[in-house]
């Protein structure tokens, strides 16, 4: 709890076995009130680990939903038990919980309804092993992006997020793509609606059991984020009307 604001952790989880004991173990309890981990349909013990850890809200979908089904069902459930702060952490140990109190202090202060952490500011994501091709796609990306939507992010690109209740009420996520392009238009929906975005520095880890996605998966990943921008100009401009900027 954080000032009477509940404070509840998300996590999309993937075969996630040999990295969420990690994770978990670094989740400030004292200051996170509810874990959900949502097991999109491993092939490993994620689901069976969860609840030994004692993690709060298992779900385990019966079929794969992709990364983007995967966070509509987390983000449900929070609302469902009442959060009025999500943060997404990803269980594979790429990034420490042990930003969490900061990024739940700027949402609880009202600071920002919006928190990134973002492996470029600074020099974490090199320094962390994020390969050098997907490092030089992520400023061209990102570049892009900023210009495309008329804001400005070091990247929109990281899975480490955090959320107050109103934005997750105030744009339908459940309209955005199963995939990992989910993310991506999850922000425009943000930046659509006027919500300010805050940044804070975060180191990466980049290993063998860390979840990522393949050249042809990044290729496919990096059009999308290209559409999506695309679409929120196009929309802003009045010459589209795209159903998730509802």
């Amino acid at each position: 709890m954080y000032k009477d604001k509940k404070v509840v952790v998300v996590m999309p989880a993937y075969n996630a076995a040999l990295t969420l004991g990690k994770t978990y173990a670094e989740v400030p309890l004292g200051l996170v009130d509810e874990v959900i981990l949502c097991d999109d349909a491993s092939k490993d013990e994620t689901s069976a680990l969860a609840r030994q850890l004692g993690v709060d809200h298992v779900i385990t979908h019966p079929r794969n939903r992709g990364y983007g089904g995967n966070q509509k069902s987390l983000y449900n459930k929070a609302l469902e038990i009442g959060a009025d702060i999500v943060i997404m952490v990803h269980p594979d140990y790429q990034y420490t919980p042990l930003l969490i109190p900061t990024m739940c202090n700027i949402i609880g202060e009202g600071l920002y309804p919006v928190v990134l952490a973002s492996r470029i500011l600074g020099k974490g994501a090199l320094k962390g092993g994020m390969p050098l091709y997907k490092y030089v796609a992520n400023r061209f990306l990102t570049a892009t992006q900023n210009l495309l939507v008329n804001y400005k992010l070091s990247e929109y690109h990281t899975g480490y997020r955090a959320f107050s209740r109103e934005v997750l009420e105030g744009i339908d996520f459940n309209a955005n793509d199963d995939d990992f392009v989910f993310d991506n238009e999850m922000l425009s929906q943000i930046i659509y609606k006027g919500f300010d975005i805050a940044e804070v520095t975060c180191p990466t880890k980049y290993f063998d059991e860390a979840s990522s996605i393949n050249f042809v998966r990044s290729s496919k990943y990096g059009l999308g984020v290209l559409r999506v921008s695309v679409m929120h100009r196009l929309n802003k401009w009045g010459l589209a009307k795209s159903r998730i900027y509802k």
